[in-house]
């Protein structure tokens, strides 16, 4: 008899699957994918936080009829020979006000992200440094620039004819400074640990930067030691800037302005530089949390 035990039959190992291969979309996304998605993002939140609309736009309106009645009566810019009031003389000012509120707002999530780890997330992401700055950037933008063609609005009750061309002009202009103010609150922004540093940066340095810019008074009537801290300030030439737009036809009340172009091409190079000084920022923290 045979004493050896049969052999224990082995189960039959499944086949392998081949596990397919991830996404490109997953592992290296559109850089402009990207973009899209953060501007999204940006209008989206103003939607939801509709109390930024009163303080981007209520502020500078309010800022309008207080300095334009009680500046009414005393205000002269003595380089522009026609007679205007303080309302429009003040008016492109408060433009500018307008994109520097609505930077300021938006720039001031980059910490809340942070403390949400919304911002952690999308670092680790497989995506392009700059496509963060860009695309908060062209959010912000986006949203400043709509809300100045809204208060345009009423720019010819306040003296400003309207000149399709000329309010085309003070438009582009606008968008290029709405992006250098993100730019550079998003500098700010990213350093910060606290909205109160934040708020405290603001007070001392945005707003005294549009203070100084001729939006508020004409740098003509300034002091010596003012007038080139206001000259060497790049905004002080995207107002100027604005204001050759809503005066295009009328190169008068441009008067003692730095020309139009010296005006763009000083924003255009603040806003290229706040660019990249949002993307050298964003890769330093990037390193510093590998």
């Amino acid at each position: 008899m045979n004493s050896l035990a049969a052999a224990p039959e082995l189960a039959p190992v499944a086949p392998q699957t081949a596990v397919p291969p991830a996404s490109p979309e997953l592992t290296h996304p559109r850089p402009w994918l990207v973009v899209g998605t953060l501007l999204q993002r940006e209008f989206v939140r103003f939607i939801r936080q509709r109390h930024r609309v009163f303080g981007a736009l209520g502020q500078p309106l309010i800022f309008l009829i207080l300095f334009g009645a009680g500046l009414h009566g005393s205000f002269r810019n003595p380089l522009v020979a026609t007679e205007h009031t303080y309302f429009e003389y003040f008016f492109p000012g408060t433009l500018i006000l307008i994109l520097l509120f609505t930077a300021i707002f938006a720039t001031i999530s980059i910490i809340e992200d942070r403390r949400e780890g919304f911002l952690q997330s999308v670092l680790v992401a497989p995506a392009p440094r700059w496509t963060i700055a860009l695309g908060k950037m062209l959010g912000t933008g986006s949203l400043a620039v709509s809300q100045v063609i809204l208060f345009m609005i009423i720019a010819p009750l306040v003296g400003i004819p309207f000149d399709l061309l000329g309010w085309a002009g003070a438009v582009a202009v606008m968008a290029v400074i709405a992006l250098a103010l993100t730019g550079l609150g998003f500098m700010l922004a990213w350093s910060m640990d606290s909205a109160q540093g934040y708020h405290a940066i603001m007070n001392v340095a945005l707003i005294p930067m549009w203070l100084l810019s001729g939006a508020f008074f004409p740098a003509s009537g300034a002091t010596g030691w003012m007038r080139a801290i206001m000259l060497g300030n790049p905004l002080t030439y995207g107002t100027a800037a604005v204001r050759h737009m809503l005066y295009l036809n009328n190169p008068a009340m441009t008067a003692g302005l730095p020309s139009l172009a010296v005006s763009l091409a000083v924003t255009t190079l603040f806003a290229a530089a706040a660019f990249a000084g949002a993307v050298w920022i964003t890769g330093v923290h990037f390193k510093k949390h590998q």
